[in-house]
């Protein structure tokens, strides 16, 4: 296909033997130079190995996908959910992209704008939580 790559392993290995459409990549660096308030205060507490000493991306393309944040040595992705994520439609896209995500191996993690902006402590008890029990064999 024309203006795709099939991207090579790299030290995130996420997007090994992906497809990633140049709008895509494009699509990517946009979403990080206008994050949310909530995922830039998400990224904050993550940015620069704060959390177990893991690596976190932005806007990381997966499958077609763009996730939020994602770490590779833990496999999971973090989706931070604005009011959109409410309405039954985006209910079903968020199901199907879930489902993709399983079938890579990587698990989903979503908090709420509001779970950021009232229990960013809450929040990063349950990222540590599962960050562990990703990392035990």
């Amino acid at each position: 296909m024309k203006n795709e790559k099939t991207h090579d392993p790299n030290p995130s290995g996420v997007v090994f033997l992906q497809r990633i459409s140049d709008g895509k990549i494009e699509q990517a660096r946009s979403l990080r130079k206008r994050m949310t308030p909530e995922e830039r205060i998400f990224w904050e507490h993550v940015r620069g190995n704060k959390v177990l000493g893991l690596q976190f991306r932005r806007q990381q393309p997966i499958e077609g996908f763009i996730a939020d944040f994602y770490c590779n040595k833990a496999r999971c992705v973090v989706e931070i959910d604005g009011g959109i994520h409410d309405n039954p439609e985006q209910r079903k896209i968020d199901e199907h992209r879930k489902r993709v995500f399983e079938s890579r191996g990587l698990i989903e993690l979503r908090f709420t704008n509001k779970e950021i902006r009232n229990d960013m402590e809450g929040v990063m008890q349950r990222l540590v939580e599962t960050l562990k029990s990703k990392m035990t064999p």
